[in-house]
């Protein structure tokens, strides 16, 4: 079965951007790209809501930026042809590889589980994670966790009345201090 997996980048106080709405802080460097790029990779399609899905509109025409290094290059080829499914009350059309939903979030997932393909079924967007979250449709919690306290702003973690249990399967310092963990719900 396809795993449900939530992944963004967070201070180390636990938000994804900060009390003024910036992320700046959260540019990566060449490793850190890199290991997008690599992670990308094994996702089957992208859920994102409406604010995650225009904040990367970019990538669906960056490849055309001549001044783009070859690594966004490639980070923009990956985006453009990742089936996205976008989560709006206010969009009534997408751009690229992207539909809108045509159900709530557990009738796609479940859509998405069902149907034959490989990789993950990625969320991102912390409105939608917290609403998956809360139905228990997450399986992975992946973090960059950058070495900055924000003291506020929008939470990678819901804020929700119950425990969930994890297990930690993988970790990895960079170089620029920056430290990914990948957990795993235990059910």
């Amino acid at each position: 079965m396809r795993r449900v997996t939530y992944s963004m980048s967070v201070s180390l106080d636990g938000y994804i951007v900060g009390p003024d709405g910036s992320f700046e802080w959260t540019v990566p460097d060449e490793e850190i790209f890199r290991s997008w790029i690599d992670r990308v990779r094994d996702v089957g399609v992208h859920l994102l809501g409406r604010r995650l899905y225009e904040t990367m509109l970019y990538w669906e025409t960056a490849d055309q930026d001549p001044s783009l290094d070859d690594s966004k290059l490639e980070w923009a080829a990956l985006w453009k042809q990742l089936p996205k499914v976008v989560f709006s009350t206010t969009l009534s059309e997408v751009e690229g590889h992207a539909r809108l939903a045509s159900g709530g979030l557990t009738q796609e997932i479940e859509r998405l589980r069902a149907e034959p393909g490989e990789g993950d079924i990625a969320i991102g967007g912390a409105a939608l994670a917290a609403e998956a979250a809360a139905l228990d449709l997450i399986d992975e919690y992946r973090t960059l966790v950058y070495p900055v306290l924000l003291g506020g702003g929008i939470p990678f973690f819901p804020r929700h009345e119950r425990r969930v249990d994890l297990e930690l399967v993988e970790t990895r310092t960079f170089s620029s201090r920056v430290v990914y963990l990948r957990h795993r719900v235990t059910r």
